[in-house]
């Protein structure tokens, strides 16, 4: 009796081009809203205080997607910080050495005042950091941070050198817009009570940063 033959089962399709931008647009997406909910229970909570499940209920995702995402608090934690730390960096790319010193300046202390507007938390979240020893982005501060002050600061000593501001200690002037811009995010609730207000308003924020735009280029005699 002849054995009967056995039809080969069609294999799978592969999945189409457009499939696999589109579950990359939502793997995206998640990462996106789950950095942006661990952001605000960090900032509130610290690393100790806060938990996956808060970030889920936050986030208004499953448990199960941040796991899937990012494995474990720890592993979300660096992700954090590393978005911090380069939205932070980003804008001070338009420091070059053919760019106008006073235009540049201005649009990197505006950029990291809005930041302080926009991304509180994320500051807080960095702040609190610090204070403990850094000791999960030490290594990013020394290995991307240092590097790019040391570029940037180049920059400036080359302005300085060719007459174009006055002289300044441009490491040191890092630090003092950082400071300057910062504070408006990490002791929002000290300027607001000095203030008299419940909270700092768009106008409040506006007039801090017209005020720290104009004392730190006044003092780079821009």
């Amino acid at each position: 009796m002849k054995k009967p033959i056995k039809t080969p089962r069609p294999s799978a399709p592969a999945p189409a081009p457009e499939d696999d931008a589109v579950k990359g647009q939502i793997r995206q997406a998640n990462e996106i809203r789950i950095l942006a909910a661990a952001e605000k229970v960090f900032a509130r909570a610290g690393f100790g205080g806060a938990t996956m499940a808060a970030i889920a209920t936050a986030s208004g995702l499953p448990k199960a997607n941040l796991h899937y995402y990012f494995g474990s608090k720890e592993v979300l934690y660096r992700a954090v910080l590393a978005r911090i730390l380069s939205d932070w960096l980003a804008p001070a790319q338009g420091i070059t050495a053919d760019a106008d010193p006073r235009a540049a300046l201005e649009q990197y202390i505006r950029v990291k005042m809005a930041l302080s507007a926009q991304r509180p938390d994320g500051s807080k979240v960095f702040a609190n950091e610090m204070l403990h020893g850094a000791p999960i982005v030490k290594t990013i501060l020394t290995t991307e941070l240092r590097p790019l002050v040391v570029e940037k600061a180049a920059v400036i000593h080359g302005w300085i050198d060719a007459g174009r501001m006055a002289p300044v200690d441009a490491t040191h002037l890092f630090f003092t817009i950082w400071a300057a811009t910062q504070t408006y995010a990490d002791f929002d609730v000290q300027v607001s009570a000095v203030l008299g207000r419940p909270s700092l308003t768009a106008k409040e924020h506006s007039r801090a940063t017209e005020h720290v735009v104009s004392l730190l280029l006044r003092g780079c005699g821009l």
